[in-house]
């Protein structure tokens, strides 16, 4: 009978998990429809951003002999040094959300310590921070509790220590790494360049059409502003995007582990009958044995 209430016992830790993972996966169903939401429309007004930038950028570009001299543009080949933001959850739970990001991170390190550049990390997530913390790297910055719940005045304090740095001439070059949102079930690893912002994409031709009328005194100074609203819109929005691929990635592994119990549950239903009826086999044996000898 001890074996039986063991897995009596089993059946009920395993239940408990069960409704537990099942209550989790609602709540971040519930949460990836606003942060899904919310992640579309910010996607939109990045986009914009990014067209306005484009355009004046390749309008200084296409009329200058020897093209943009705003540092901000200039591709440097060989950096001496740059830095790496990450972005991770600030709580688990959520598969391998977090660990793709870290991966990402670690070979994107390796890739410029092979070329002796000096690399600084700044991170936003506990996970994050955390796990580099544990293998003693180095963390220039760190931000908690921002990646759970993305803030525009919080996001842009810290996008601005590292275009400070840049534009100084502290750092060469700017990268983000974060896990972002593709549809519910996919998330997609970004590791993007933020500065300094590549200009080779852009088409001379099309800037005969552009819609935009600025003085050709003013374009500078209104690049120069750009580029600022740029790099921290675009961590805000990666923000804005990785909680929505946290909660996408969250509950993908909360309904796997409520499968997972509910199969374990009924493995362990099973196992309990079979031991059930063995130990009344048993006893009926014993019963049975036992008139036996008396007679």
């Amino acid at each position: 009978m001890a074996n039986l209430k063991e897995i009596q016992r089993q059946i009920k830790s395993v239940s408990n998990t069960q409704k537990t993972t099942r209550a989790m996966k609602l709540v971040s169903t519930a949460k990836l429809r606003r942060a899904e939401e919310l992640a579309k429309r910010s996607r939109l007004f990045a986009q914009k951003t990014n067209q306005v930038i484009a355009e004046i950028a390749s309008r200084i570009h296409c009329n200058k002999i020897g093209g943009i001299q705003n540092r901000c543009f200039v591709q440097n080949d060989a950096p001496k040094s740059i830095d790496i933001i990450f972005i991770t959850a600030d709580k688990g739970l959520c598969g391998g959300f977090n660990m793709q990001t870290i991966k990402a991170v670690k070979r994107l390190m390796r890739e410029y310590e092979n070329k002796n550049v000096n690399i600084r990390v700044r991170g936003v997530g506990k996970k994050g921070i955390e796990f580099f913390t544990f293998n003693k790297v180095e963390l220039l910055d760190e931000v908690r509790n921002l990646s759970s719940a993305p803030d525009m005045v919080r996001s842009s304090e810290f996008m601005a220590r590292s275009i400070r740095d840049f534009n100084d001439g502290i750092v060469d070059a700017v990268y983000l790494v974060y896990n972002g949102y593709k549809n519910v079930i996919t998330q997609e690893l970004h590791v993007n360049q933020i500065l300094p912002v590549s200009i080779g994409d852009f088409d001379c031709e099309g800037e005969k059409n552009t819609v935009l009328e600025l003085e050709a005194q003013d374009e500078e100074k209104m690049l120069d502003s750009l580029v600022n609203k740029y790099a921290e819109y675009n961590m805000y929005y990666a923000l804005i995007d990785s909680v929505a691929a946290e909660h996408s990635a969250r509950m993908q592994a909360m309904d796997a582990a409520t499968n997972n119990a509910k199969q374990m549950v009924k493995s362990l239903t099973v196992k309990y009958n079979k031991a059930r009826q063995e130990s009344i086999t048993t006893e009926l044996i014993e019963i049975i044995s036992g008139v036996e000898a008396m007679k």
